[in-house]
């Protein structure tokens, strides 16, 4: 089907969101229950010197393919696109449920990103293709954006007791019932509009050149939190990034058919909700990925405990989205819930920097209700906002971008969440040796990492040679779980303070009216 003036009837609409929120469940319930098992993955395939890149693969394949996706949604159509990155999604999860190795995991999440970016590249400006105009479209968002938020809540506690009575592999072969699910609905109810904009080509070099600067950025970062940023391949691979990011967005400003059209930028709305997409990623990642760390190694919770424990983190995402979709329509300034949602994270970021193992376990979970409550108000808002920043015919390729900006925020917040927890870690773990004189190498080697807290088998072999050696191992356990769960306060202070910058961008947003006549530029 291709652009046409047919009207849709009511049951239609909601049958063919349905297919798109059954799409968007597919990627937050397998971001979420990833998050509880990793500690669990990690202790059975001992790897946790990979364990930010089962992130990062993830997300820097994703980060590439948002965009082009994006810009092909807008030429060809969407629906294809839905279609072939459900199949894509639901293989890669299936070959990620069957890994032996870390690495094996590593490239099949790195397979899982490709159809996770598709998905999210054409997902999000699916609706408005089927609701042009703000009011209608406001309300809809809402229902995607409860559904993300529900499946985003269900993760947590859902991956703890995958991982507990299933096995973590269950964590992504849950992803195959849903897929089962989208598919037919996407198929049957989504409607396949095509815009007419003129040039219909594609920018593949552009598009090479995107892949070069995220993939170089992915392995500047990750040097620099395994090697140190004073590293030379660190300092050669920034450059490098640097480089071709410079590259990248001369050849996009002279491309007849441009990725990221360069255009959208001379609006100062675009630019700094393009700042914002990166913080948000930054912090709601340090959020989601190193919580269950804590809670798991530096707390000794088992996965079902930490999962029960963050779900408000997920759930307060939907009460939060819900209620923005809400107020949204009776504010005069609704672009100014941005703001307030930012001023309450960083309550919530705040809160969590104290907590410890004599937190009361209701206090810990309304800390993260209090951070998952204001990202409900940035999430959809970003998305919301940024599209009535451009004209029609670069709503895709905008909504693509903000998705973007996130996954690299997320993908740079990984390794600088990795090298605040591993620093302090290592640091800590060092100076209990010291304190007790133990130079072992099979103990120095056992406490390089968190991974001797997280997986039984190192637990019981540093018990044994704390017998052999004669140290008290409970004294020097209670002092490195001490040491994870300050890096991940560092973490977490990081995040504030990227909170209070986000603060300071939000209350320049342009002015967001309801009101205001869809974006021109598109023949229907």
């Amino acid at each position: 089907m291709t652009a046409t003036s047919k009207q849709r009837t009511f049951a239609e609409s909601l049958w063919a969101m349905v297919g798109i929120c059954l799409v968007i469940m597919l990627v937050a319930l397998d971001s979420t229950v990833v998050g509880t098992a990793m500690p669990r993955i990690v202790a059975e395939l001992q790897g946790y010197d990979l364990y930010p890149w089962i992130a990062s693969s993830y997300l820097m394949t994703n980060a590439v393919l948002i965009p082009i996706i994006g810009r092909l949604g807008d030429l060809y159509g969407r629906k294809p696109f839905v279609l072939v990155s459900v199949v894509l999604f639901t293989l890669a999860s299936a070959l990620c449920g069957a890994s032996q190795t870390m690495m094996q995991l590593v490239l099949a999440r790195g397979l899982q990103g490709i159809g996770g970016g598709m998905l999210t590249g054409v997902a999000f400006a699916c609706v408005t293709d089927l609701f042009p105009e703000r009011v209608q479209r406001v309300r809809w968002q809402a229902m995607m954006s409860a559904t993300f938020g529900i499946a985003s809540a269900v993760g947590p506690a859902l991956g703890g007791w995958l991982t507990e009575h299933a096995g973590w592999r269950s964590v992504f072969y849950i992803n195959l019932p849903v897929a089962l699910l989208a598919f037919p609905m996407v198929w049957r109810f989504l409607p396949r509009i095509v815009h007419h904009f003129g040039n219909r080509s594609v920018d593949w070099l552009g598009a090479v050149l995107l892949a070069l600067a995220i993939a170089t950025l992915l392995l500047g970062t990750e040097r620099g939190q395994s090697a140190g940023f004073a590293n030379i391949w660190f300092i050669g691979l920034i450059i490098a990034t640097g480089v071709l990011a410079v590259t990248f967005v001369r050849h996009q400003y002279h491309s007849n058919a441009p990725v990221i059209p360069m255009g959208m930028f001379a609006r100062a709305g675009v630019r700094r909700l393009t700042v914002l997409a990166v913080l948000t990623g930054l912090v709601m990642f340090g959020l989601v990925f190193y919580s269950p760390l804590m809670l798991q190694g530096g707390f000794g919770m088992s996965p079902n405990t930490a999962g029960v424990t963050l779900t408000p983190l997920l759930v307060c995402v939907t009460v939060g989205s819900i209620t923005n979709g809400r107020l949204m329509t009776r504010m005069k300034n609704p672009e100014r819930l941005l703001s307030y949602g930012l001023a309450l994270l960083f309550v919530g970021c705040i809160a969590l920097v104290f907590v410890d193992t004599d937190t009361p376990r209701w206090l810990l979970m309304t800390a993260f209700g209090i951070c998952g409550l204001s990202l409900g108000f940035q999430l959809p808002n970003l998305t919301l906002q940024i599209q009535a920043c451009v004209e029609r015919k670069d709503l895709g390729s905008a909504s693509a971008l903000i998705q973007t900006m996130r996954m690299l925020g997320s993908m740079i917040g990984t390794s600088a969440g990795a090298a605040a927890v591993n620093l302090t870690f290592t640091h800590e773990a060092a100076r209990a040796m010291s304190a007790r004189a133990i130079t072992d190498p099979q103990v120095v080697e056992l406490l390089q990492t968190p991974q001797v807290l997280i997986r039984d088998e190192d637990r019981q072999l540093l018990g044994q040679l704390a017998d052999k050696l004669g140290f008290d191992v409970a004294g020097l356990v209670h002092q490195i779980e001490q040491g994870l769960v300050t890096g991940v306060h560092h973490a977490y202070l990081g995040c504030a303070v990227l909170v209070v910058i986000s603060f300071v961008i939000s209350l320049r947003l342009p002015h967001y009216s309801m009101h205001k006549p869809s974006p021109a530029g598109a023949s229907r």
